[in-house]
């Protein structure tokens, strides 16, 4: 299939030019360099057996542990380490939203433990944060559990119970619907950024088709890649009611002190363009498949000593914000 429609405005910023020492180069992925697909088929990352042994259970392969999502109101010191996941994020909410953009610096940040991420994505969530919650997810990610080594690679992930019978990253269980034979899911992608050097970026477009209601996904300006059926979902089948955009590390606590996993480029935003990682252009889809700057961005960040957001705006980029740290430091033990 293909959408039947985009969203208005998706074109418009990409008119505007980057100022010059912040422009920012095209991506493609490691794989490219073997060839292509055929037209007609889709590229799937292998599975061997190296990587379910690696996962925890055959069972759980390809899926998220329980209860990974940031929940800005309930900051309470009870659930911070609940699941050892911890965010910087920026988020919306109190709306119908229909769809979420980003364009997302690409770094290649370090894993302290094999069973730790790092990740950076956007969530697309419905529902209330119980049992039932639906997601969307889509970005980048350092895993060396799932992928066997640690490269920077193109995820998506969805669940509609909250991550416990349902969903699973990229092509590993039935449910994202695939259509492009060009780009990969789970594949490495590069060059990645590097620190006061040259920056990398990748936009991710995910948006509800008005007619069909499946929630589609593009790769760049170029490139749909595929679709979740709304038949997947309970409350993404009308809407969601919740948008984040940020950073996800696992701290496992290893030696019982804080993991010094980093999260984006491993510097804090307070560093800045090509030092610290960034968001920028980020928008929501409304109910008019209209892309608009998000109203009342909120930020969250469960302990801002290890991993930070700062939120800005100005005319290139829209709504931005710079996250991430390198988690355990003097102010992190």
């Amino acid at each position: 299939m293909r959408p039947n429609y985009h969203p208005e405005g998706l074109y418009d910023e990409s008119k505007v030019s980057t100022k010059p020492g912040q422009r920012t180069n095209p991506i493609t992925q490691l794989w490219h360099v073997n060839g292509k697909c055929p037209e007609g088929t889709i590229p799937i990352r292998r599975t061997k057996q190296d990587d379910i042994l690696r996962a925890s259970s055959v069972k759980r392969y390809g899926r998220k542990k329980h209860r990974t999502i940031p929940l800005p109101r309930s900051a309470d010191p009870d659930l911070i380490n609940e699941s050892g996941h911890q965010h910087a994020i920026a988020y919306v909410e109190g709306d119908k939203y229909y769809g979420a953009k980003a364009t997302i610096n690409v770094w290649e940040p370090k894993i302290q433990q094999p069973n730790e991420f790092s990740l950076s994505q956007l969530w697309i969530l419905g529902g209330s944060f119980g049992e039932d919650l639906n997601s969307i997810e889509a970005g980048w990610q350092v895993s060396p559990d799932l992928y066997g080594d640690n490269n920077t690679r193109l995820f998506t992930y969805w669940t509609s119970d909250a991550y416990q019978a349902t969903g699973c990253y990229n092509l590993l269980c039935s449910g994202f619907i695939q259509i492009n034979s060009e780009i990969a899911m789970g594949a490495s992608i590069s060059p990645v950024s590097g620190y006061r050097n040259s920056q990398y970026d990748i936009s991710i477009l995910v948006w509800k088709d008005p007619k069909e209601g499946n929630w589609w996904m593009q790769f760049g300006n170029d490139y749909v890649l595929g679709y979740w059926p709304s038949f997947l979902f309970s409350y993404l089948g009308d809407s969601a009611s919740m948008i984040e955009w940020g950073g996800e590390v696992v701290n496992s606590e290893p030696d019982g002190q804080h993991t010094s996993t980093q999260m984006g480029s491993g510097h804090f935003p307070e560093e800045g363009f090509s030092k610290s990682s960034y968001f920028r252009n980020i928008q929501i889809v409304d109910s008019s498949n209209n892309l608009k700057a998000p109203k009342g961005i909120g930020t969250f960040t469960e302990q801002s000593n290890c991993y930070d957001v700062q939120t800005g705006s100005n005319g290139d980029w829209g709504h931005y914000f710079y996250y991430g740290g390198p988690g355990r430091n003097a102010n992190c033990p």
